[in-house]
This record gives C-alpha cells, sequence and structure tokens, in this order.
C-alpha cells in the first residue's frame, strides 16, 4: 500500500504549470490518501526558477507567490540535518553516478521510508539499474489515486 511519497522537483514544476493536471489533482487533492515529503532543498529550487515558471504558466508574480503557498501546502519540507549520515551516505552513494543533485531526495525517500515520485528518466533509470525499487511513476500513483478516492478511504 503507498502511503509516503517524496516529491521530486520536476513533479513540484508540472504541478505549477498545470494545477489540474493528473500530477496536480494528487497534489492539491491527495494529501487524505498520501504523506508527502520534500528536502527543504525544493524551496531553493523553486525560487531559483520562479522566473521560468511564471513565464511558462503565464502567470504574475502574486499568482506564483499563490500558487506557490497551493502546491506545497500538503508537502511536508524536511530539512537534510534530520536525515541520520548513513542514511545520507547511502543516497549520495546511490545517486553518484547519475546526479548528485538528486542525493536530498534519495535521503528524505529513506528516512520516511516513502516512494519517491519523479518524472526524471536518467534517475529512474539509474537507480532501477543499481536494484533501487522505491521510485513510483505518475501513472502508477494516478491509478493508486482513484482507487483510493473511488473507495472512500
Amino acid at each position: 500500500m503507498i502511503n509516503k511519497i517524496t516529491v521530486d522537483t520536476n513533479i513540484l514544476f508540472s504541478a505549477f504549470l498545470n494545477t489540474n493536471s493528473r500530477i496536480g489533482q494528487i497534489l492539491l487533492m491527495g494529501a487524505r490518501y498520501y504523506d508527502f515529503f520534500a528536502p527543504h532543498y525544493i524551496k531553493i529550487e523553486i525560487l531559483e526558477h520562479q522566473e521560468k515558471i511564471k513565464k511558462f504558466a503565464q502567470i504574475t508574480d502574486d499568482q506564483f507567490v499563490e500558487l506557490n503557498h497551493l502546491v506545497l501546502r500538503n508537502i511536508k519540507i524536511l530539512h537534510h540535518k534530520v536525515i541520520p549520515p548513513k542514511l545520507y551516505q547511502k543516497a549520495e552513494k546511490l545517486c553518484h553516478s547519475i546526479d548528485l543533485d538528486d542525493t536530498p531526495f534519495i535521503a528524505i525517500t529513506e528516512y520516511t521510508q516513502s516512494k519517491l515520485w519523479t518524472g526524471d528518466k536518467a534517475l529512474i533509470n539509474g537507480l532501477t539499474k543499481k536494484g533501487y525499487d522505491r521510485v513510483i511513476s505518475t501513472d502508477d500513483l494516478f491509478t493508486d489515486f482513484l482507487s483510493k478516492k473511488k473507495s472512500g478511504i
């Protein structure tokens, strides 16, 4: 049973661009079914890319602030300092030959015993090759979401 989800930045960016998408629906209405987590680093990434997000989403500064709050409100943001060093080192080792920028996401996934929700194909393929199975696709998560929503869990 899927209950805990670590959200990758690319998932958040997709939600910013279309809150009515499957990703948007899961993030905005899924708190009833899932505990969402992300590293503090995600806030920095969003701010670093806010001009690009505003341009692609065709939104104003005020709309960005509102959307940022809306998209992040159901996500528990965790600082990397709460993660035991051993788990962080494991995450670094897993990400070493893929992308070290993903280390905080894997570390949070390990710490919370969750599934990593990402659209990053290189990350998914790299982790899968290493035997890492704590990854979930949008398709699989949306199917689970609809099932939970339908059954009223």
